[in-house]
């Protein structure tokens, strides 16, 4: 993934946390991601996120995966 483009993601994954009130570890359990994972994908040391993760936190979010990727 470009740089950018983590970056945006790691902003949007944080937003909607926050937006859905969960704390990283409350979205863990909801996704089955682990906790050290999404601090990663949230964090500035950006990390490689696969498809799957990123359709557990849509999952979890109730949101389609092409919802969870629209960085408007």
């Amino acid at each position: 993934m470009e740089i950018e483009l983590r970056k945006k993601l790691a902003v949007r994954i944080r937003k909607l946390r926050e937006k859905y009130k969960y704390t990283q570890w409350e979205l863990s359990d909801l996704s089955g991601v682990d906790y050290k994972h999404i601090q990663l994908l949230e964090g500035k040391k950006h990390c490689d996120v696969k498809l799957g993760t990123l359709a557990k936190l849509a999952k979890a979010f109730k949101i389609n995966l092409s919802k969870l990727l629209d960085f408007k």
